[in-house]
């Protein structure tokens, strides 16, 4: 294995508005999907996606949910011999998205708070291990720990915010954030960091990678599919500064395409859309 993901698994329930309800407001939906989720899970498949080679470490129940998050990690041929089943639900989130394709969320972690880390390791050949904060931070923690000691990176998309611990920094590499979370971070020093800024682009190492124009049909997820074709990109030997601009561009095609096109994203596809950008 190249690439180790460990986080959360979700099932998604998607709902089309004209915009966001407020409080006590009833809105009348146009659409609505079941989609595969959860940071871990949805990173995970970016990766497997952009070519890597990925194994994913985690838990989902033994519910209709858990068949349906089951299948989806099987199809794109990601390594399932460390994913736990749990005798309950599995974790899901309502997302609502509106006209201008900005989205709000609200997430149930079921079976990802039940994950046993003392059954977790990091398989031989691991170059990454990529964690999120939608799961136990001791299982952050435990596994961090084992990467390191097999030699591998570890990459932290700290999402969503939450006090960090210095046994954990201690292992990270790379601290990956967008704005908001790069601010409740602004204490935090030690691993490299990167802030996703949406449309403005990305911050690395004092620089400003601006970001593509493109006709935005949802957000949902884009920030998912830049931390997994970054980590495909890297783990695949290209240095991070170069796998920003392939991350970014995957992210672009993720944000303008419809959910059916999401799904056949090809690596094939993202260098064709450099390929047609001008010079930056």
């Amino acid at each position: 294995m190249t690439l180790l993901v460990v986080g959360s698994l979700h099932l998604d329930v998607v709902v089309r508005a004209p915009h966001l309800p407020a409080l006590d407001e009833t809105v009348t939906g146009s659409a609505v999907d079941y989609v595969f989720g959860g940071k871990g899970g949805n990173q995970a498949l970016a990766a497997a996606r952009m070519g890597a080679q990925v194994s994913f470490a985690g838990r989902a129940g033994s519910d209709r949910f858990g068949d349906m998050i089951r299948d989806a990690l099987r199809a794109e041929n990601v390594d399932m011999s460390q994913l736990q089943t749990d005798i309950g639900p599995s974790g899901m989130s309502v997302a609502v998205v509106d006209a201008q394709g900005d989205y709000g969320a609200v997430i149930v972690s079921a079976a990802n708070l039940q994950i046993e880390g003392s059954q977790l390791d990091v398989p031989e050949g691991t170059k990454l291990v990529l964690l999120q904060n939608e799961i136990p931070e001791m299982i952050n923690i435990s596994i961090a720990a084992k990467a390191r000691a097999a030699g591998a990176q570890v990459w932290l998309n700290a999402a969503p915010a939450r006090a960090l611990s210095d046994e954990l920094m201690q292992s990270v590499d790379l601290l990956i954030v967008n704005r908001v979370e790069d601010a409740f971070y602004a204490d935090v020093s030690g691993p490299e960091r990167l802030t996703t800024l949406g449309a403005e682009g990305v911050q690395h190492a004092g620089q400003t990678h601006p970001g593509f124009a493109v006709d935005v049909i949802s957000t949902h997820g884009a920030g998912d599919v830049f931390v997994g074709a970054l980590a495909a990109q890297v783990v695949g030997g290209t240095p991070l500064t170069d796998a920003i601009a392939f991350a970014q561009a995957a992210a672009a095609l993720h944000v303008s395409s419809t959910l059916e096109k999401r799904l056949r994203l090809t690596p094939e596809n993202v260098r064709a859309f450099l390929k047609a950008q001008p010079s930056r």
